[in-house]
């Protein structure tokens, strides 16, 4: 599908959207509350996948203050810790997009499937060097 992201970068962008203000102000007033819920529970389930690694644990708990520095390490960690075969996390980040960019849930940009696959690479700007 055009657009769409892999798992983990679309996990990290939740991340990222769910760290900065413009989340929450993209949103209706009635829908705020939602929207907070379902980032709380993306960060429960982050929180979850990377507990007791040091590493992964730090560029979570930084992403909030300086996301751009953070995200890559993070995505980096969370590829390490298999977070893209966590359907309760990829679900919840799709959920959290879903609400908070209506149009690009609409087009499809956050859909995944990918099963049984490698170096499979989807999404926005990316690169990528597979050695099997």
């Amino acid at each position: 599908m055009v657009g769409a992201m892999d798992p983990v970068t679309l996990i990290v962008a939740a991340l990222v959207a769910g760290a900065t203000t413009g989340a929450l102000d993209a949103v209706k007033d009635g829908a705020k509350a939602g929207v907070t819920a379902a980032y709380a529970k993306l960060r429960s389930l982050a929180t979850k996948r990377v507990a007791g690694n040091q590493g992964a644990e730090a560029a979570l708990a930084e992403i909030e203050a300086d996301p751009e520095t953070w995200k890559a390490p993070l995505a980096a960690k969370l590829t390490q810790l298999d977070a893209a075969n966590d359907a309760d996390l990829v679900a919840a980040a799709q959920a959290f997009m879903d609400l908070i960019d209506e149009a690009g849930a609409k087009a499809g940009k956050y859909n995944v499937t990918i099963a049984n696959s490698r170096g499979v690479q989807v999404g926005d700007h990316g690169f990528q060097i597979n050695k099997f």
